[in-house]
């Protein structure tokens, strides 16, 4: 996995403008929210859900044989941006025990509902698992 890095850019903090892979086993990670096995929340803030919603991702990804380091690119979908800011470091404390320092193509974007209520977040992710 190769991180890029346009010439004369500063670097970002948190994510990676963009990511090549070599070919291997694509897994595209549908959108996971904060709720559990059964589907049921067990918080309405934003922070656990982000945490458990990472964890489901990094379910789905084991489930097609892959790690976190295989993670590409992770789309983030948020309906509470002042939470989103004010959690700030401890999602990043939450990315770094889960996945490392391992920081993918990634977008944050806010919408003013989710389906799946009391939802604050939702990842979809792709991930390349390499070939075997």
């Amino acid at each position: 996995m190769e991180y890029l890095l346009p010439e004369g850019w500063s670097p970002p903090i948190g994510y990676s403008n963009g990511v090549a892979v070599d070919p291997g086993r694509l897994v595209f990670i549908a959108g996971q929210v904060g709720w559990d096995a059964e589907q049921r929340f067990h918080s309405s803030e934003l922070v656990p859900q982000f945490e458990q919603a990472l964890r489901n991702v990094l379910a789905v990804l084991a489930a097609a044989g892959g790690r976190p380091e295989h993670l590409c690119r992770v789309t983030a979908y948020c309906t509470d941006k002042p939470a989103y800011l004010a959690g700030r470091r401890e999602l990043g404390r939450i990315w770094r025990a889960l996945v490392g320092r391992h920081y993918p193509a990634m977008s944050m974007v806010f919408v003013s509902a989710l389906l799946d209520e009391p939802g604050k977040v939702e990842l979809e992710a792709t991930a390349v698992v390499p070939a075997r």
